[in-house]
């Protein structure tokens, strides 16, 4: 099961891009959990994630999330912004994957 957090500055903003990044895993038969949180959620969230994506408003938050989440082992990358705002699900899902590993 391939866990992905995505966060930005409500949590509402990515929760579209949630559902399509899930309906291209269920496609795919990838099992993935995918959720979406506000940035104020990220410390309590970061370390039940495999991934953390940012949302283009919060991308200048990288720096300190990317430290918290280091004690974990997770990478934190921002969502390519075209992506982003044509709501590619199945090009998020591929970078959320790629950085998995």
């Amino acid at each position: 099961m391939k866990k992905i957090m995505l966060c930005c500055s409500a949590g509402m903003s990515t929760s579209l891009l949630v559902k399509k990044m899930e309906a291209s895993a269920q496609e795919r038969g990838i099992a993935a959990e995918i959720k979406a949180f506000g940035a104020s959620e990220f410390d309590m969230q970061v370390g039940n994630y495999e991934v953390v994506l940012l949302g283009p408003q919060v991308k200048y938050m990288q720096a300190d999330f990317q430290k918290k989440a280091d004690a974990h082992g997770i990478k934190v990358e921002p969502i390519n912004m075209m992506d982003y705002g044509m709501q590619k699900g199945d090009k998020v899902l591929d970078f959320a994957l790629e950085l998995i590993g």
